[in-house]
Protein backbone atom coordinates (compact mmCIF):
# COMPACT_ATOMS: atom_id res chain seq x y z
CA UNK A 1 0.00 0.00 0.00
CA UNK A 2 1.36 3.46 -0.59
CA UNK A 3 2.42 5.38 1.98
CA UNK A 4 -0.84 7.84 3.43
CA UNK A 5 -4.35 7.29 4.27
CA UNK A 6 -5.65 5.93 1.45
CA UNK A 7 -5.90 1.75 0.81
CA UNK A 8 -5.66 2.33 -2.37
CA UNK A 9 -6.65 5.04 -4.93
CA UNK A 10 -8.32 3.02 -7.84
CA UNK A 11 -11.81 4.54 -7.88
CA UNK A 12 -15.11 3.18 -6.19
CA UNK A 13 -12.33 0.95 -3.50
CA UNK A 14 -11.27 4.08 -1.64
CA UNK A 15 -10.38 3.86 2.25
CA UNK A 16 -8.59 5.72 4.33
CA UNK A 17 -9.01 4.68 7.80
CA UNK A 18 -6.14 6.87 8.73
CA UNK A 19 -4.13 4.46 10.75
CA UNK A 20 -0.37 4.63 10.81
CA UNK A 21 0.86 3.46 7.95
CA UNK A 22 4.58 2.29 8.22
CA UNK A 23 5.88 -0.56 10.93
CA UNK A 24 9.35 0.26 12.08
CA UNK A 25 10.46 -1.62 14.52
CA UNK A 26 9.64 -5.27 16.11
CA UNK A 27 6.95 -5.74 18.17
CA UNK A 28 8.75 -5.73 21.88
CA UNK A 29 9.78 -3.01 23.25
CA UNK A 30 13.29 -3.55 24.03
CA UNK A 31 16.78 -2.50 22.70
CA UNK A 32 17.65 -6.02 21.69
CA UNK A 33 19.51 -7.07 18.53
CA UNK A 34 15.64 -8.24 16.80
CA UNK A 35 14.81 -4.37 16.02
CA UNK A 36 15.22 -3.65 12.66
CA UNK A 37 17.08 -0.81 11.28
CA UNK A 38 15.58 2.25 10.39
CA UNK A 39 15.73 3.01 6.47
CA UNK A 40 16.66 6.39 5.17
CA UNK A 41 14.59 8.06 2.06
CA UNK A 42 18.06 8.97 0.01
CA UNK A 43 16.96 12.68 -1.87
CA UNK A 44 18.85 13.49 -5.16
CA UNK A 45 20.04 15.87 -3.06
CA UNK A 46 21.59 17.10 -0.03
CA UNK A 47 21.46 15.33 3.59
CA UNK A 48 18.51 12.32 3.46
CA UNK A 49 15.69 13.11 5.23
CA UNK A 50 14.82 12.81 8.70
CA UNK A 51 13.40 9.23 9.73
CA UNK A 52 9.83 8.80 11.46
CA UNK A 53 12.27 8.21 14.76
CA UNK A 54 14.23 11.16 14.24
CA UNK A 55 11.07 13.61 13.42
CA UNK A 56 9.25 12.17 16.26
CA UNK A 57 12.67 12.83 19.21
CA UNK A 58 12.68 16.50 17.57
CA UNK A 59 8.89 16.52 18.29
CA UNK A 60 9.04 15.34 21.95
CA UNK A 61 12.62 16.82 22.63
CA UNK A 62 11.16 18.85 26.03
CA UNK A 63 9.45 15.87 27.42
CA UNK A 64 12.35 13.30 26.45
CA UNK A 65 14.79 15.50 28.20
CA UNK A 66 12.25 15.88 31.33
CA UNK A 67 11.14 13.01 31.62
CA UNK A 68 14.00 10.51 30.37
CA UNK A 69 16.78 12.41 32.58
CA UNK A 70 14.56 11.87 35.76
CA UNK A 71 14.23 8.14 34.84
CA UNK A 72 17.61 7.47 33.98
CA UNK A 73 18.58 9.00 37.12
CA UNK A 74 16.46 6.42 38.94
CA UNK A 75 17.38 3.45 36.66
CA UNK A 76 20.60 3.76 36.44
CA UNK A 77 23.44 1.64 38.34
CA UNK A 78 23.11 -1.39 40.54
CA UNK A 79 20.12 0.03 41.94
CA UNK A 80 17.37 -2.32 43.82
CA UNK A 81 13.49 -2.42 42.74
CA UNK A 82 11.89 -1.18 45.84
CA UNK A 83 8.72 0.65 46.98
CA UNK A 84 11.01 3.78 46.72
CA UNK A 85 12.20 3.80 43.60
CA UNK A 86 8.74 3.08 42.45
CA UNK A 87 7.62 5.79 44.13
CA UNK A 88 10.31 8.14 42.54
CA UNK A 89 9.21 6.90 39.09
CA UNK A 90 5.74 7.58 39.81
CA UNK A 91 6.27 11.26 40.48
CA UNK A 92 8.43 11.54 37.20
CA UNK A 93 5.42 10.16 35.33
CA UNK A 94 3.13 12.60 36.88
CA UNK A 95 5.51 15.56 36.10
CA UNK A 96 5.64 14.26 32.42
CA UNK A 97 1.63 15.18 32.63
CA UNK A 98 0.77 10.86 31.59
CA UNK A 99 -2.17 11.86 34.59
CA UNK A 100 -2.55 10.18 37.38
CA UNK A 101 -5.00 7.20 36.28
CA UNK A 102 -2.71 6.07 33.83
CA UNK A 103 0.26 6.78 36.13
CA UNK A 104 -1.36 4.39 38.70
CA UNK A 105 -2.19 1.67 36.27
CA UNK A 106 1.24 1.60 34.91
CA UNK A 107 3.06 1.54 38.34
CA UNK A 108 0.39 -0.74 39.07
CA UNK A 109 1.68 -3.60 36.57
CA UNK A 110 5.23 -2.84 37.31
CA UNK A 111 4.65 -3.53 41.00
CA UNK A 112 3.03 -6.88 40.22
CA UNK A 113 5.80 -8.00 38.33
CA UNK A 114 8.05 -6.78 41.16
CA UNK A 115 5.84 -8.99 43.86
CA UNK A 116 6.53 -11.75 41.41
CA UNK A 117 9.93 -11.46 41.18
CA UNK A 118 10.23 -11.12 37.50
CA UNK A 119 12.12 -7.52 37.66
CA UNK A 120 14.76 -7.80 39.54
CA UNK A 121 17.00 -4.47 38.17
CA UNK A 122 16.51 -1.04 37.15
CA UNK A 123 17.19 -2.41 33.37
CA UNK A 124 14.44 -4.71 33.45
CA UNK A 125 12.00 -1.87 35.35
CA UNK A 126 12.97 0.48 32.17
CA UNK A 127 11.78 -2.57 29.43
CA UNK A 128 8.78 -3.15 31.39
CA UNK A 129 7.83 0.36 31.80
CA UNK A 130 8.33 0.85 27.85
CA UNK A 131 6.34 -2.38 27.38
CA UNK A 132 3.77 -0.51 29.75
CA UNK A 133 3.20 2.70 28.14
CA UNK A 134 3.54 1.05 25.14
CA UNK A 135 0.43 -1.27 24.98
CA UNK A 136 -1.87 1.65 25.97
CA UNK A 137 -0.78 3.68 23.11
CA UNK A 138 -2.00 1.12 20.76
CA UNK A 139 -5.32 0.55 22.32
CA UNK A 140 -7.87 0.89 19.76
CA UNK A 141 -11.13 1.58 19.65
CA UNK A 142 -13.81 -0.05 18.57
CA UNK A 143 -14.74 0.88 14.38
CA UNK A 144 -17.50 -0.20 12.23
CA UNK A 145 -16.37 -0.91 8.52
CA UNK A 146 -20.22 -0.19 7.43
CA UNK A 147 -19.88 2.13 4.09
CA UNK A 148 -16.05 1.60 4.11
CA UNK A 149 -16.36 1.83 0.14
CA UNK A 150 -18.42 4.84 0.20
CA UNK A 151 -16.97 7.42 -1.73
CA UNK A 152 -16.04 10.38 -1.43
CA UNK A 153 -14.68 9.53 1.98
CA UNK A 154 -15.67 12.75 4.56
CA UNK A 155 -13.39 13.76 7.04
CA UNK A 156 -14.33 16.18 9.89
CA UNK A 157 -11.63 18.20 11.49
CA UNK A 158 -12.84 19.85 14.77
CA UNK A 159 -11.03 21.60 17.97
CA UNK A 160 -10.74 25.06 19.16
CA UNK A 161 -9.16 27.62 17.56
CA UNK A 162 -5.40 27.89 17.97
CA UNK A 163 -4.62 24.68 17.75
CA UNK A 164 -3.15 24.28 14.08
CA UNK A 165 -6.93 22.84 12.77
CA UNK A 166 -6.50 24.66 9.18
CA UNK A 167 -2.56 23.99 9.02
CA UNK A 168 -3.34 20.31 9.72
CA UNK A 169 -6.05 20.12 7.04
CA UNK A 170 -3.25 20.95 4.38
CA UNK A 171 -0.95 19.12 5.68
CA UNK A 172 -3.50 16.08 5.66
CA UNK A 173 -4.29 17.14 1.76
CA UNK A 174 -0.56 17.28 0.93
CA UNK A 175 -0.36 13.74 1.59
CA UNK A 176 -3.16 12.56 0.20
CA UNK A 177 -2.57 13.98 -2.81
CA UNK A 178 0.84 12.60 -2.97
CA UNK A 179 -0.73 9.14 -2.78
CA UNK A 180 -2.30 9.28 -5.84
CA UNK A 181 -6.22 10.36 -4.22
CA UNK A 182 -8.17 13.56 -5.80
CA UNK A 183 -9.18 15.88 -2.69
CA UNK A 184 -11.76 18.25 -2.58
CA UNK A 185 -11.67 20.97 0.94
CA UNK A 186 -14.49 22.41 2.70
CA UNK A 187 -14.36 25.49 4.30
CA UNK A 188 -17.17 25.12 6.33
CA UNK A 189 -15.56 27.32 9.35
CA UNK A 190 -17.68 30.48 8.13
CA UNK A 191 -17.24 32.35 11.36
CA UNK A 192 -13.71 33.36 12.11
CA UNK A 193 -12.60 36.23 10.02
CA UNK A 194 -9.90 35.03 7.54
CA UNK A 195 -10.46 31.36 7.87
CA UNK A 196 -11.56 31.03 4.40
CA UNK A 197 -8.88 33.07 2.79
CA UNK A 198 -6.28 30.71 4.96
CA UNK A 199 -8.08 27.46 4.16
CA UNK A 200 -7.28 28.64 0.34
CA UNK A 201 -3.51 29.22 1.27
CA UNK A 202 -3.22 25.82 2.50
CA UNK A 203 -5.24 24.78 -0.72
CA UNK A 204 -2.87 25.98 -3.49
CA UNK A 205 -0.10 24.67 -1.43
CA UNK A 206 -1.43 21.20 -1.39
CA UNK A 207 -2.30 21.77 -5.10
CA UNK A 208 -6.43 21.03 -4.20
CA UNK A 209 -9.60 22.61 -4.58
CA UNK A 210 -11.22 24.30 -2.32
CA UNK A 211 -15.23 24.87 -1.69
CA UNK A 212 -16.39 27.51 -0.11
CA UNK A 213 -19.37 30.83 0.49
CA UNK A 214 -19.10 33.98 1.80
CA UNK A 215 -18.11 34.64 4.99
CA UNK A 216 -21.02 33.79 7.29
CA UNK A 217 -22.52 31.79 5.41
CA UNK A 218 -24.40 28.64 6.83
CA UNK A 219 -21.97 26.15 7.40
CA UNK A 220 -23.96 22.66 6.43
CA UNK A 221 -24.76 24.27 3.30
CA UNK A 222 -21.44 24.95 2.22
CA UNK A 223 -21.02 21.17 3.08
CA UNK A 224 -23.38 20.39 0.66
CA UNK A 225 -21.85 22.36 -1.40
CA UNK A 226 -18.58 20.28 -1.60
CA UNK A 227 -20.10 16.82 -1.05
CA UNK A 228 -21.71 17.63 -4.18
CA UNK A 229 -19.17 19.38 -6.35
CA UNK A 230 -16.53 16.05 -5.27
CA UNK A 231 -19.28 13.68 -6.18
CA UNK A 232 -20.02 15.49 -9.90
CA UNK A 233 -15.96 15.49 -9.97
CA UNK A 234 -15.50 11.46 -8.38
CA UNK A 235 -13.49 12.66 -5.92
CA UNK A 236 -11.67 10.54 -3.22
CA UNK A 237 -11.78 12.30 -0.34
CA UNK A 238 -13.11 15.63 1.57
CA UNK A 239 -11.77 17.36 4.17
CA UNK A 240 -14.07 19.55 6.09
CA UNK A 241 -12.70 22.58 8.25
CA UNK A 242 -15.20 23.13 11.07
CA UNK A 243 -15.48 26.51 13.04
CA UNK A 244 -12.61 25.97 16.24
CA UNK A 245 -15.37 26.09 19.08
CA UNK A 246 -15.15 25.50 22.83
CA UNK A 247 -15.95 22.18 23.65
CA UNK A 248 -18.07 24.11 26.12
CA UNK A 249 -20.66 25.93 23.72
CA UNK A 250 -23.45 24.24 23.54
CA UNK A 251 -24.79 25.65 20.17
CA UNK A 252 -21.98 25.66 18.11
CA UNK A 253 -21.35 21.82 18.96
CA UNK A 254 -25.46 21.32 18.14
CA UNK A 255 -24.64 23.64 15.04
CA UNK A 256 -21.70 20.23 14.47
CA UNK A 257 -24.40 18.00 14.70
CA UNK A 258 -26.21 19.59 11.90
CA UNK A 259 -22.85 19.67 9.63
CA UNK A 260 -23.10 15.61 10.33
CA UNK A 261 -26.31 14.77 9.36
CA UNK A 262 -25.97 16.91 6.17
CA UNK A 263 -23.14 15.21 5.48
CA UNK A 264 -24.86 11.67 6.12
CA UNK A 265 -28.02 12.73 3.40
CA UNK A 266 -25.48 13.38 0.92
CA UNK A 267 -22.64 10.36 1.45
CA UNK A 268 -23.66 7.24 3.16
CA UNK A 269 -21.91 6.85 6.85
CA UNK A 270 -20.34 10.17 6.76
CA UNK A 271 -18.22 11.59 8.54
CA UNK A 272 -16.50 8.72 7.83
CA UNK A 273 -13.59 9.97 10.60
CA UNK A 274 -13.76 12.77 12.93
CA UNK A 275 -9.96 13.91 13.78
CA UNK A 276 -9.67 16.20 16.97
CA UNK A 277 -6.38 18.56 16.77
CA UNK A 278 -5.15 19.37 20.05
CA UNK A 279 -2.13 21.26 21.19
CA UNK A 280 0.12 19.45 23.04
CA UNK A 281 0.77 22.43 25.38
CA UNK A 282 -2.48 22.52 27.13
CA UNK A 283 -1.63 19.52 29.00
CA UNK A 284 -4.51 18.23 31.35
CA UNK A 285 -6.81 20.97 29.76
CA UNK A 286 -6.71 18.96 26.05
CA UNK A 287 -7.65 15.68 27.74
CA UNK A 288 -11.09 17.81 29.09
CA UNK A 289 -11.25 19.08 25.01
CA UNK A 290 -11.02 15.34 23.98
CA UNK A 291 -13.51 14.13 26.73
CA UNK A 292 -16.12 16.49 25.61
CA UNK A 293 -15.41 16.56 21.61
CA UNK A 294 -15.68 12.68 22.62
CA UNK A 295 -19.09 12.69 24.00
CA UNK A 296 -20.26 15.25 21.41
CA UNK A 297 -18.80 14.74 18.14
CA UNK A 298 -17.62 11.30 17.19
CA UNK A 299 -14.12 11.79 17.52
CA UNK A 300 -12.15 8.67 16.01
CA UNK A 301 -8.98 10.08 16.32
CA UNK A 302 -6.19 12.62 17.48
CA UNK A 303 -4.06 14.87 15.86
CA UNK A 304 -1.24 16.31 18.23
CA UNK A 305 0.50 19.35 17.40
CA UNK A 306 3.06 21.87 19.04
CA UNK A 307 4.56 18.86 21.05
CA UNK A 308 7.49 19.96 20.79
CA UNK A 309 6.55 23.31 22.66
CA UNK A 310 6.05 21.69 25.75
CA UNK A 311 7.94 19.19 28.52
CA UNK A 312 4.10 17.72 29.24
CA UNK A 313 4.07 15.55 26.49
CA UNK A 314 3.06 12.68 28.27
CA UNK A 315 -0.71 13.82 27.69
CA UNK A 316 -0.31 11.93 24.24
CA UNK A 317 -0.83 8.57 26.60
CA UNK A 318 -3.44 10.11 28.80
CA UNK A 319 -5.62 10.57 26.12
CA UNK A 320 -5.02 7.22 24.97
CA UNK A 321 -5.71 5.39 27.89
CA UNK A 322 -8.75 7.68 29.06
CA UNK A 323 -10.78 7.70 25.78
CA UNK A 324 -9.21 4.78 24.13
CA UNK A 325 -8.56 7.00 21.51
CA UNK A 326 -6.31 6.93 19.05
CA UNK A 327 -3.10 9.11 18.24
CA UNK A 328 -3.83 9.26 13.90
CA UNK A 329 -0.58 12.28 13.22
CA UNK A 330 1.75 14.16 15.04
CA UNK A 331 2.51 17.77 13.82
CA UNK A 332 6.79 18.48 13.97
CA UNK A 333 6.83 21.65 12.51
CA UNK A 334 5.24 24.62 9.84
CA UNK A 335 6.10 22.99 6.94
CA UNK A 336 3.34 20.97 4.67
CA UNK A 337 5.40 17.72 4.91
CA UNK A 338 5.63 18.72 8.25
CA UNK A 339 2.89 15.71 9.64
CA UNK A 340 4.20 12.34 11.16
CA UNK A 341 1.85 9.16 11.46
CA UNK A 342 2.09 8.13 15.11
CA UNK A 343 3.72 5.04 15.70
CA UNK A 344 3.21 4.28 19.17
CA UNK A 345 6.68 1.76 19.52
CA UNK A 346 8.40 4.84 17.92
CA UNK A 347 7.16 7.31 20.55
CA UNK A 348 8.11 5.34 23.13
CA UNK A 349 11.46 4.67 22.06
CA UNK A 350 12.07 8.47 21.03
CA UNK A 351 10.79 9.71 25.04
CA UNK A 352 13.75 6.74 26.74
CA UNK A 353 16.32 6.08 24.14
Amino acid sequence: MPLGLCACCRRNAVVFPLEPFVTIVDSAFDDGPNERPLIKMITLFGKPEPTLLERLKGSVSKTRTELSAKVEQLLTGDRPVDPELLHELESALLSADIGVRTTKEVLAALREQVNQHKLSDAKDLKRELKIQIGRILTARAPTSDSNSAASPRVLFVVGVNGTGKTTTIGKLANRLKKDGATVVLCAADTFRAAAIEQLEVWGRRAGVEVIKQKSGADPSAVIFDALSAARGRSADAVIVDTAGRLHTKSNLMAELEKMKRTAAKLVPGAPHDVLLVLDATTGQNGLNQAREFWSHAGVTGIVLTKLDGTAKGGIVVAISRELNLPIRFVGTGEQIDDLVPFDAQTYVNSLFD
